[in-house]
C-alpha cells in the first residue's frame, strides 16, 4: 500500500504536540516515516505575573494546526483526511489546569515556565524526601493551597495540557506515565503514583477539610501501548470543524515533551540519553541504578513505560538567540535586504563554529524567565564584555549557543561528577540541532561526549508522539516499546555522530567557569531592574 492509499484508508498514525512556540502535527506511515505535517505558531503571554496560554488559544491553535496538515495532505496527495490508525497528543510537561465537577477550567493555564511555587516546592521536597521542582503540577496545586486561593475547594480533577486536550477529545481523564511523572512522583515498581507520598500530601492538607483526596483528582496513569480511549464525535469536531474526520479512532496515552523526545531519539532503554533543545532545554538519562541522594537540580521522571529517568531541565534555551536573529533581520531590512529566517539561522549558527573556543571572553545569560537550576526565580537576558574581549560576530554567536546550554551543564555535572553516571553518547533533537554541525558541536563540547543527531531529529516531539500512536496499533507485534523502536523504527535509521575537539571542550569549560562566577552579575541585573 503506497502513502496515498494509506492516507485514504486511514492506516497512518497522527501525533500532535503543543510546544512552547509551535503546535505541530506529524503523520507517519506504517513504518514510522513522516509523510505529512502541519503547524501553527503560538506564544505564551505574561498575564498578571503568570505565564499562560488562553483557553481559546489552545483550541484555535489545535484547529489551525490540523487544518494546515489537512490542506498539506490534500495538496500533495489529493486526499481528504478522514481517519487514522491511531492518534496521540503531547505537550509541554508540568503546569496546572484544574477543573470543577462540570469540567470548567477554574483558573487560566499556569505553564511550566512559571517560577511562582518556590515555597510549595521546598516544603514538598522536604516532606517527600524527593525533589519537587517548581514547575511540577503538584507544586502548583500546593502553592495555590498555601496562597488560600478560593478555587481549590472546587477542584474535581487537574491535569497537564496534553491531558486536557486528550480529555476533551476522548472523554478519558488519563495520562501517559511519563507526563504523569511530571505531575506527581511515580513509583516505577508499580507504574503508578507513589502511594506513600500521596498519603503524606493528604496529611499535609488534612486541616483544610477538602472534599477530595489527591489520588482521586489526579489523572489515571497509563503506559505506552495501553488503550486510552477513542476519538468522540465531539472530539472529532473540535479537531476538524469541517466534519471530515470520523470518530472512533483509537487514542494512545497522552504524553509530555520529555517522553516524546525519548521516543524520537530512541532513548527509552536503560543507560541511553538525549538532549531536547528548543525554547527550553532538558537532558535525560535512563538510569540503571537509583541516585545516591536527593539533588534539587535534577528531576526524577520516567520513560513512557515507567522506567526511572534523571532529568536536568532548564527553562531557557533558544529564546534569546531567536531575539538576536530577529534583530539581525531588522538590520537586514534596514539595509534593503531580506532573508528568510531559516537562512539567517543557518548562517548565524554556522559562523559560531568559527568563533574562539572560549568565545573570546564574551559572556551572556539567556534568562528570559527564571532558571531554578542556578537558583533564579526571575531572569533578565544579559550580555557582558570587557574592552579587552574579542567582540566579533563569530564569538558573539558562539557565546549565545554556549549560553543556551550553560545552565544545563551545571546540572549535568552533578549527575556525571557526583553521581558517577556515565554518559557515553547523547542523542540530540529540537530546533537547536537543525543547523548541521553547529548545535551538535556546542552540545558535545558542553557534555564532553559524543552527540548523535538522527536524520529525523528535526521532526521533534510530534514525530515521537506519532510513533507512540503507531505503537498502540502495532504493540501486539513487539514485546516492548524499546523493541518496537529498535526493530521497526530505528533499525536502518541514518544519523550523524560528532565528538567535539579537546580544545572546544576546554573552551566550554572555561566559558562555564566564567559563567558561574558571573551569576552575581545576573542577580544584580534582576535586582536593579525589578518591575
Amino acid at each position: 500500500m503506497d502513502t496515498k492509499e494509506m492516507l485514504l484508508n486511514g492506516k497512518c498514525a497522527l501525533g500532535i504536540e503543543f510546544g512552547s512556540t509551535r503546535i505541530k502535527a506529524v503523520v507517519v506511515d506504517n513504518d514510522g516515516n513522516p509523510v505529512a505535517s502541519g503547524g501553527k505558531e503560538w506564544e505564551n503571554s505574561l498575564v498578571d505575573g503568570i505565564w499562560t496560554y488562553s483557553d481559546s488559544e489552545i483550541w484555535d491553535g489545535l484547529r489551525e494546526c490540523y487544518k494546515d496538515l489537512k490542506e498539506n495532505v490534500k495538496k500533495e496527495f489529493g486526499v481528504t483526511l478522514t481517519s487514522f490508525a491511531a492518534i496521540g497528543f503531547s505537550a509541554m510537561m508540568h503546569g496546572y489546569l484544574p477543573f470543577d465537577k462540570n469540567d470548567n477550567l477554574l483558573v487560566p493555564f499556569r505553564t511550566w515556565r512559571n517560577t511562582i511555587t518556590g515555597e510549595a516546592a521546598d516544603k514538598l521536597t522536604e516532606a517527600f524526601g524527593f525533589n519537587i521542582p517548581q514547575r511540577w503540577s503538584i507544586a502548583h496545586l500546593y502553592q495555590a493551597i498555601l496562597n488560600g486561593e478560593s478555587h481549590i475547594k472546587d477542584i474535581a480533577h487537574f491535569t497537564t495540557l496534553a491531558g486536557y486536550v486528550h480529555f476533551k477529545l476522548s472523554g478519558r481523564k488519563v495520562l501517559g506515565v511519563g507526563d504523569a511523572s511530571g505531575m506527581f512522583p511515580i513509583d516505577s515498581s508499580t507504574g503508578n503514583y507513589d502511594d506513600k507520598m500521596l498519603k503524606i500530601f493528604d496529611i499535609l492538607v488534612a486541616d483544610k477539610d477538602f472534599d477530595w483526596e489527591l489520588k482521586y483528582i489526579l489523572p489515571e496513569v497509563l503506559a505506552a501501548g495501553e488503550n486510552a480511549g477513542t476519538l468522540t464525535k465531539e472530539g472529532a469536531l473540535l479537531l476538524d470543524p469541517e466534519g471530515d474526520l470520523k470518530d472512533g479512532i483509537p487514542m494512545c496515552p497522552p504524553e509530555g515533551d520529555a517522553g516524546t523526545g525519548m521516543v524520537a531519539t530512541n532513548s527509552v532503554a536503560v543507560e541511553t540519553g538525549n538532549i531536547s533543545a528548543g525554547t527550553s532545554v532538558f537532558a535525560m538519562v535512563v538510569l540503571k541504578n537509583a541516585m545516591s541522594k536527593l539533588h534539587k537540580e535534577i528531576d526524577m521522571v520516567t520513560t513512557p513505560v515507567g522506567d526511572p529517568v534523571a532529568m536536568v531541565h532548564c527553562n531557557n534555551c533558544t529564546s534569546e538567540i531567536n531575539a538576536w536573529v530577529k534583530l539581525f533581520g531588522e538590520f537586514a531590512q534596514l539595509m534593503g535586504t531580506e532573508y528568510d529566517r531559516g537562512t539567517m539561522f543557518e548562517k548565524l549558527y554556522g559562523v559560531a563554529l568559527e568563533g574562539e573556543p572560549d568565545c573570546g571572553g564574551l559572556l551572556s545569560y539567556n534568562y528570559v524567565s527564571g532558571e531554578p537550576v542556578t537558583g533564579f526565580l526571575k531572569g533578565k537576558p544579559l550580555f557582558v564584555r570587557s574592552a579587552e574581549d574579542n567582540f566579533t560576530l563569530a564569538n558573539f554567536m558562539r557565546m549565545n549557543l554556549y549560553s543556551a546550554l550553560a545552565a544545563l551543564k551545571v546540572g549535568l555535572d552533578i549527575l556525571t561528577k557526583e553521581e558517577k553516571v556515565t554518559v557515553k553518547k547523547m542523542y540530540g533533537h529540537g530546533g537547536f540541532f537543525k543547523t548541521p554541525k553547529a548545535g551538535q558541536t556546542m552540545a558535545s563540547a558542553a557534555i564532553g561526549s559524543t552527540v548523535c543527531v538522527m536524520k529525523t531529529a528535526g521532526e521533534g516531539g510530534a514525530w515521537g508522539m506519532a510513533l507512540l500512536a503507531l505503537y498502540l496499533s502495532s504493540k501486539k507485534e513487539y514485546s516492548t516499546l524499546s523493541d518496537f523502536l529498535d526493530k521497526k523504527i530505528f533499525a536502518s535509521a541514518e544519523g550523524v555522530e560528532l565528538t567535539a575537539d579537546a580544545k572546544d571542550i576546554k573552551g566550554f569549560d572555561d566559558f562555564l567557569t566564567k559563567y558561574v562566577a558571573g551569576l552575581t552579575i545576573e542577580q544584580a541585573a534582576v535586582d536593579l531592574t525589578e518591575d
